[in-house]
This record gives C-alpha cells, sequence and structure tokens, in this order.
C-alpha cells in the first residue's frame, strides 16, 4: 500500500515500505503492570466495544455560539463510549542489514499523545491524535529484531464529538537507502494549464548524499492510461539543497469532479549508475483560481461548491479507517450530489484524500478545532496549539500538497 499516492514497492528492494496491520498486542492502561495483552490488527479503536455509558458522556459547558452564558450539563456529544483513558501497543519487526539504510516510521495518525519507542528509547511524541506524523529511527533500530511499544491517552474534555481511540490508522516503516527523498518530499505544481498544454514542476528533497556527491535524477511522468507523458534526465549535485525539474505535456487530461484524472511522476535516483530509491508522486493536472466578486474557477471554469462538513468516524464501524467504508460513503455523496467535503474539524485520513483523487470530490482540508485563546474543550487542540499548531499545518500541507482533490486549506474551525 502506498503513503498518499507517494511512495511506491520497488521489486529489486531499493525502497521498501511495510504497513504494519498484524502482529500488535494492546492493554488498556500504561504498558507498566499491564497483566493482560490482546491480540489487535491495526487500525483499531478500541473504544468503540463499548460499554456505552452517559458518564462516558458527560459535560458542563457553556455553547457560546447559542449565546448561553452559564455551564450546563450536556450529553450525546461523544456518544457515551469509554474513549477516555490510557492504551498501549506493542509490536515488532525484522530488519535485515541497516547499515546504508534509512528506517522511517510513519503514522497516519494514533489518537492521542502518542509516545513511541523502539528497543526501550522513545524517539518520538506527538500529540495531535489526527495529524500524520513521521520520525527517523535509523539510529535506534538495529539489525534483527526490533520492539516498538506505542503508548496512548485520551484526556477528559479533550473533544466534542467521539474521537475514537488507538492506532485507529495505518503505521508504516520506510526502509531507504540513505541516499533518499524523504516523506512527503516532492512538490508538484502545474504553472501553467489549458486544453492544448499543461507546465509540470516538480520540486524534490533529497536527503543522505555527501557533500558534492552526485545523484542522477530520472523522472517519468505517467498519463492515466499509463502511457509516458514526458521525462526528464538530469544530475544533481549535494549541496544541501532542493531540486527541481520540469515538463510540458501536450494535450493534457484536466482534473475535475466530472473526470478525475490522474497522473503520475515516477522518479528514480542513481548513484554511480546503481538505483538507490524510487518513488512516485501521483497529482492532476488542473487550475484553481478564487476571483473576487465572482468565485471559484477551476480549469477556468466558474465551479459551485455542493459540499458537506464530513467527521472522521465511521458510525458504528467506529473511528478505526476502513477503505471500502470510505468509499461507500464519498460514493453516496456524490449520488446525492454533493461535489465537495470540507474534512470537519481535522486532518483527514489518506486513505479518504486517495479515494477524494479517484472518484473527483474537492476536499476543503480543515486542521483543528481548538484555539488556544478560545478553547471549546478545557482539554481540546487548545492547550498545545501554541507549542504545536506550526508543525501541525505544516505536516497537513505537506502530506497533502499533492493531490489533486484538495483545492482548499482551512486554517481551523
Amino acid at each position: 500500500m502506498a503513503l498518499s499516492g507517494a511512495i511506491v514497492f520497488t521489486a529489486n528492494g531499493e525502497r521498501r515500505v511495510t504497513t504494519l496491520n498484524d502482529g500488535w498486542e494492546f492493554t488498556k492502561g500504561a504498558a507498566a503492570g499491564a497483566q493482560e495483552w490482546q491480540h489487535v490488527r491495526v487500525p483499531h479503536d478500541w473504544a468503540i466495544y463499548g460499554p456505552f455509558d452517559r458518564d462516558n458522556d458527560l459535560q458542563k459547558v457553556a455553547v457560546e455560539q447559542n449565546g448561553e452564558k452559564e455551564e450546563t450539563v450536556k450529553t450525546g456529544r461523544t456518544g457515551g463510549l469509554p474513549f477516555i483513558g490510557k492504551g498501549t501497543y506493542r509490536t515488532s519487526f525484522e530488519l535485515a542489514e541497516v547499515a546504508e539504510r534509512n528506517i522511517t516510521l510513519v503514522f497516519d495518525g494514533a489518537m492521542s499523545n502518542a509516545h513511541v519507542s523502539i528497543n526501550g528509547k522513545e524517539v518520538s511524541y506527538w500529540p495531535y491524535g489526527y495529524n500524520s506524523f513521521y520520525v527517523d529511527v535509523t539510529d535506534a533500530v538495529k539489525s534483527g529484531s526490533n520492539e516498538m511499544v506505542v503508548e496512548l491517552e485520551n484526556y477528559e474534555r479533550a473533544s466534542r464529538w467521539y474521537p475514537g481511540a488507538g492506532l485507529y490508522r495505518n503505521v508504516h516503516i520506510v526502509n531507504t537507502h540513505r541516499v533518499h527523498i524523504p516523506t512527503w518530499g516532492t512538490y508538484v505544481t502545474t504553472p501553467k494549464v489549458s486544453a492544448k498544454e499543461a507546465s509540470v514542476h516538480i520540486e524534490m528533497e533529497i536527503e543522505g548524499a555527501n557533500k558534492g556527491e552526485k545523484v542522477d535524477v530520472a523522472t517519468s511522468i505517467i498519463a492515466p492510461d499509463g502511457s509516458v507523458a514526458a521525462t526528464n534526465n538530469s544530475a544533481y549535485i549535494a549541496h544541501g539543497q532542493k531540486f527541481a525539474q520540469n515538463f510540458l505535456l501536450s494535450a493534457p487530461q484536466l482534473w475535475s469532479p466530472a473526470t478525475p484524472a490522474l497522473y503520475t511522476a515516477r522518479t528514480e535516483l542513481k548513484v554511480d549508475g546503481q538505483t538507490v530509491d524510487s518513488y512516485e508522486t501521483r497529482f492532476g493536472v488542473r487550475s484553481l483560481e478564487y476571483i473576487p466578486e465572482k468565485g471559484f474557477y477551476l480549469n477556468g471554469e466558474p465551479t459551485k461548491f455542493k459540499g458537506v462538513c464530513n467527521h472522521h468516524d465511521l458510525g458504528p464501524l467506529g473511528a478505526a479507517v476502513n477503505r471500502s467504508a470510505l468509499r461507500h460513503q464519498v460514493e453516496l455523496l456524490k449520488d446525492m450530489g454533493a461535489n465537495a467535503i470540507r474534512t470537519s474539524h481535522n486532518m483527514p485520513a489518506p486513505e479518504l484524500v486517495e479515494l477524494c483523487d479517484e472518484l473527483g470530490m474537492m476536499l476543503m482540508v480543515e486542521p483543528f478545532d481548538d484555539w488556544s485563546f478560545r478553547p471549546k474543550s478545557p482539554n481540546g487542540y487548545g492547550r498545545f496549539f501554541s507549542e504545536w499548531a506550526e508543525r501541525d499545518i505544516t505536516n497537513m500541507v505537506k502530506h497533502y500538497r499533492n493531490n489533486a482533490s484538495v483545492v482548499m486549506w482551512s486554517i481551523g474551525n
């Protein structure tokens, strides 16, 4: 499985991506002193199993938007499910020789306040449960078996809706050569777009090369029908700078809700003639314009948003991501005439964004619900806003900046 359309498996093992679905154990509470571990499959939402209890849902709040001046007890916001508390996951994974390799962990989302340890050493902390994050663990892993522990905690009064609990989105290990394109390391734009031709600009980060080392970069643009639409072969001399390539496409197929055509930029890095990394970036050729007093224009055509606000959970299925259920949601929305989704009120699952690319659903990607100066939940994102907002926004934009469906960013609810 690819990471948001950005990572490719290769037969000769230059880049290896492993999605860790099986082999996990879970215990409710902290790892220290845990008596019972159960085998689970990730993505996993431990709170959806219940039991339901009114006390799980009590919140004494004043809703300012409703003009309330005094706090009153309210229920029904989070479904009475027991999502508050700690949960711990553990697993092991095997690595062959790690010399000259770079090892990265990618979490599509972990609910919440994730502490990640490898071989007994904490390697990452990320508080926001909805955002994707990654961590370079090259210095923490070893050849052979490696142990990973993920400790999570949902605070009381941290959410105004059911957030789910646990490793509810996918976890990946990305194993690359030391010279590689890092996670979310490409940025594709289409500066000029018409029915006759389109320009494509790809900016990329290349990490791990020694100063002055030459890296040959070959990129092919693959059209929706699988043919090669354009190529570029050029050299990168490492001095810590970014690298860019340009292309011209003739008679491009433009992405829109009616015609969701997708291209792929397939990039190979070579050192001394040996392929060391392969990376795919999926994108759409389309132009976006916001014209005062006229509105939104897609590919030069005035386009109205017929949209919905959609929370991340899947109803009685819980918060654990499920591609089939997400596809069903998007197809139902398309059938009823919708052409846009606002991801209320948080970063979406990568699977949703990929499906919207494929099915032709425009997205307004939203980051969070709470601000430090006006929190809506006493223990919500507002407590992290000052320290974490810039990092969370950076991850969100880098993660989804190449997706054709993303036509607008929100700065928060």
